[in-house]
């Protein structure tokens, strides 16, 4: 039995430079960047000041002021996303029957700001004075719920929080779920809103964040000057359903198809150095599962941690994988900051629209470290006959996964 082809047939991001799909594709292919100085908060106590916020979008445009009140800052992008991703996919939702529509999101910090606002209720006022709310909005799931209530969608809904390597992992449980033929079509990604108080105290204490404050060199991965990630807010939504049902609906555009995907996890004590190898063997078995060869990959969008170790460790990945070829690598995130799940989502979209377009978009100029001085780094627009794309992501704990884009076949 021929096994079905899913594809990406709706695409939604809303990213610091660009809130819509057509306006980040936009801007990343042109490589402008939406990193600046943090504006949303006092920033007088943080050695961090460098982030990516989203700035051209007004929420009440799009969510209701009752769901609002509902809901954390990562929710409420995540329903624009969805929105958008159902409005480009021209999926009616939820259609003849509701469970043909499944959403499965990923998350890393929940709703730390909408959190943050409550505690401080608490210690203020008591415990009479927080909301009802409080109760759902910090909690991982509710962007799913959010957008499955939204949409009518009652097909499996869940969430997976394997920081930045969820929003590939939602990705491939999604997959999965179609091919089970338990639901018909899956919003799928992950949005975050990690840039409050709050939520940035804690990034500081895990050590990977940026001190740097110069927007333009404060994220650089794969240099010898990478002193860590710039934290984002925003991420990607996509409708993923099959090829044959896309067609058959008369589906305007066609991203890609998603191939193949596969996890591994690194499973090592925090003062342990990274090795790479659980992510080589993620990146290896997904090729697998995409039944292609090293050689058969035309691009590579990196995790790009941009701390030495993770740095080198992904580049011992790399070299595992294909060798000695100098694959072309993609740094889309250099451009808007890491979104942890929302980032791997985004670089699928981006890498989906990749394939599209047969363009590869480039990356702010990083001086690479002499350790990785073979790697092909994008740094202008680059036309590109792509056929098989490769995504990365690792969470911050061991998690690896990895994601194949293959062009899609408008054929039945």
């Amino acid at each position: 039995m021929t096994a079905l082809k899913m594809v990406i047939s709706g695409i939604g991001a809303v990213t610091p430079i660009g809130a819509s799909t057509a306006t980040y594709w936009d801007a990343v292919r042109k490589g402008v960047s939406g990193l600046g100085w943090i504006s949303r908060f006092d920033l007088t106590d943080y050695p961090c000041r460098v982030g990516g916020e989203v700035h051209d979008i007004d929420i009440a445009e799009y969510v209701l002021p009752r769901i609002a009140a509902q809901t954390d800052r990562w929710t409420q992008l995540g329903l624009v996303a969805a929105g958008q991703a159902l409005d480009d996919s021209g999926h009616a939702s939820p259609g003849d029957n509701p469970y043909d529509t499944a959403v499965i999101t990923a998350s890393s910090s929940g709703g730390n700001e909408f959190g943050q606002r409550e505690i401080h209720k608490l210690w203020s006022d008591g415990p009479h004075a927080v909301g009802a709310y409080q109760s759902i909005a910090w909690f991982y799931a509710a962007t799913t719920g959010q957008v499955a209530i939204k949409h009518g969608a009652k097909g499996p809904c869940g969430v997976l929080a394997t920081e930045s390597a969820g929003g590939l992992d939602a990705i491939g449980l999604s997959r999965r779920v179609l091919r089970r033929g338990e639901a018909k079509a899956v919003v799928t990604g992950a949005t975050e809103a990690p840039i409050s108080p709050y939520a940035l105290a804690c990034q500081l204490r895990g050590g990977r964040l940026s001190l740097i404050d110069d927007p333009m060199a404060a994220y650089q991965p794969f240099s010898a000057t990478a002193a860590g990630h710039v934290v984002g807010e925003g991420g990607a939504m996509l409708l993923v359903e099959d090829l044959n049902r896309a067609l058959d609906r008369g589906a305007e555009r066609i991203y890609a198809e998603v191939a193949g995907y596969a996890a591994t996890h690194d499973g090592r004590h925090t003062t342990q150095r990274a090795s790479g190898v659980g992510l080589a063997r993620a990146a290896q078995l997904a090729l697998t599962d995409a039944g292609i060869e090293p050689h058969d990959v035309d691009a590579v969008f990196a995790d790009g941690a941009a701390t030495p170790d993770l740095d080198q460790a992904e580049i011992a990945a790399l070299r595992t994988v294909f060798g000695a070829r100098p694959v072309p690598v993609c740094l889309p995130k250099t451009l808007v900051g890491r979104m942890y799940a929302g980032s791997a989502a985004l670089d699928v979209a981006t890498a989906a629209l990749a394939l599209f377009h047969g363009e590869l978009p480039p990356s702010p100029v990083i001086e690479k470290a002499p350790w990785a001085v073979d790697l092909d780094l994008v740094h202008e627009l680059r036309a590109a006959d792509l056929r098989h794309v490769l995504v990365l992501a690792r969470g911050y704990g061991g998690f690896n996964a990895a994601v194949v884009l293959r062009k899609a076949e408008k054929t039945q």
